[in-house]
Order: structure tokens, then sequence, then C-alpha cells
């Protein structure tokens, strides 16, 4: 299945996700953009940073199983598998950007929308009734299971 086919299901899952995969990129280049601030915009750039790396741990799920990781960080990964828990955590990291904006307002506010756009896209998911549907590009469904 292409990314087009894939977009023509009208799953809001996989808007989700690949407004994750955006927020992977979007995260990383503004967290570490933010690390050379002197402010405490350095805590949120650090946040940022990091959100990024849960991110990709959260969306491609092909990591988990060549990454090694401890048991412990799979458990807390797995947590994720679900439109509400992912609407959830990006949800959490979401409004942790939006906070950065109390301080003074920066180019994290790019990232804040896009976290919350992805929240969004997985909450309606779950409120249709819609099940999660990996992208099989990014490492769902088939992919994943070739490798074990």
């Amino acid at each position: 299945m292409t990314i087009a086919e894939e977009f023509a299901t009208r799953n809001f899952s996989i808007y989700g996700q690949w407004t994750g995969v955006i927020c992977i990129f979007l995260c990383f280049a503004l967290g570490i953009s933010h690390l050379f601030h002197v402010s405490i915009m350095i805590l949120f750039g650090a946040l940022c940073l990091a959100s990024s790396f849960l991110i990709i741990f959260i969306e491609i799920p092909l990591l988990l199983r060549i990454c090694p990781t401890s048991a412990k960080f799979d458990t807390f990964m797995r947590r994720f598998t679900t439109n509400y828990m992912r609407a959830g955590i990006y949800l959490v990291m979401g409004i942790t950007q939006w906070l950065s904006l109390i301080k003074e307002a920066s180019s994290l506010i790019a990232a804040a929308i896009m976290l919350t756009l992805a929240a969004s896209f997985y909450a309606l998911a779950g409120v249709k009734g819609q099940g999660f549907v990996g992208s099989k590009t990014l490492g769902g469904q088939g992919v994943a299971q070739m490798i074990i």
C-alpha cells in the first residue's frame, strides 16, 4: 500500500502517524536550535529534543525491534499502541511547548502546533471508533513481522 492509498483510507490514525513523523524532524531541529539560548528556553529546547526521540520510537515500531533497548523502555513504549494513549502523549508534549510561550514567543510554537495537531488526529480516530492502523511504510503491520 502506498502512502497515497493509506491517506485515502480516511483513517485519522494514519494522519496522526504521518503528522508525528513531521514532528520528529521539527522537534529535533527546534530543540537543537533552542539549546543555544541563554534563558529558560534551553529547558524547553531540551524537552522538545527529547520529544523527538520519544516520537521516533512511538511512530516507527520497527526501531523497537532493531535498536537495543531495555525491557523497561520497551514496556513503556508499548503503552502507546492505542489512539487515545497516543493522543494523550502528544497532548502532553504539545502543552509543554505551549507553556514555552509564557516566557517568550519563539519558533517552538511550530512544534506546539504540530504536536497538538497529531494529538487531535489520534483523538478523532478514537472518538470515531477507528482502530489504530500503523503505516506499512513506517514499519507497521507487515514490515516489523518480517524481522522476527
